[in-house]
């Protein structure tokens, strides 16, 4: 036996299939996060692959060299309808055949764009995980960024209740100095007038309720800078409506 069949060490076939997401992720057009994916049947052919990126017919964030969420400071899994791109594994998903991805295994590699490192969390997205399920893929391995292989059941995904109580908790207890918690808080008569004593008061008390803090200024100017942004994503001449990936 040879020197080099000695020092060879046959990869895993979870391990050949991560490295193919990984090189599809390289066709990514994602300026944040480039992602690949690559659905294996149950008896082990590859169905489909999919990367991150914008739809048919429309510019990548690549190519406009600008991307919404990276100027707004969007936090990763938030907000996705800021994003212009297909996510790998909804790509995956359409590119096989329905009957092939039943019981199948999906591969999700991801490289952080700036530093080319593995990202820290790979899990998919709530759409994404919706997408899964409703596809029946069994199982779906990530690598994690030490490289090491995980593998998770789809069936084990939290249902969302962990995310809806916690819109719920920040609806009820809204952020002090909120300009529409100070709105909604006005009095009024049941006739939908206020007495002179109120309207006196309320007068009086002006220059303290109705003057915004400099951190809803601030709020304010953000708001404005994202429609102006949105605004200019909208007459790009794409029909992007004001979306890049991340």
């Amino acid at each position: 036996m040879s020197d080099l069949a000695l020092q060879y060490e046959r990869p895993s076939k979870d391990a050949s299939f991560m490295e193919i997401a990984e090189s599809v992720s390289m066709r990514s057009t994602c300026l944040r996060r480039r992602y690949g994916a690559v659905i294996v049947s149950k008896d082990g052919r590859i169905v489909s692959t999919g990367y991150n990126g914008a739809p048919r017919h429309r510019a990548n964030c690549s190519d406009l060299k600008s991307c919404l969420r990276e100027e707004l400071k969007v936090k990763p899994g938030t907000h996705y309808e800021l994003c212009r791109a297909v996510h790998a594994e909804a790509n995956a998903i359409i590119n096989g055949n329905p009957l092939d991805i039943i019981g199948s295994t999906i591969y999700l590699s991801g490289t952080d764009a700036n530093t080319n490192q593995h990202t820290r969390s790979i899990a998919p997205c709530a759409m994404c995980q919706r997408l899964i399920l409703n596809a029946q893929i069994a199982r779906v391995v990530m690598r994690s960024p030490d490289g090491t292989l995980v593998e998770v059941d789809p069936l084990t995904w939290d249902d969302d209740s962990a995310l809806i109580e916690e819109y719920r908790r920040n609806m009820q207890n809204p952020p002090a100095g909120n300009v529409n918690a100070v709105a909604s808080g006005t009095n009024s008569s049941p006739t939908g007038s206020t007495s002179n004593a109120a309207q006196t008061s309320a007068s009086a008390n002006t220059s303290a309720t109705a003057q915004p803090s400099a951190t809803d200024q601030t709020n304010e100017d953000k708001a404005s800078e994202a429609a102006a942004l949105l605004s200019k994503h909208n007459n790009c001449g794409c029909g992007c409506g004001g979306g890049c990936c991340g």
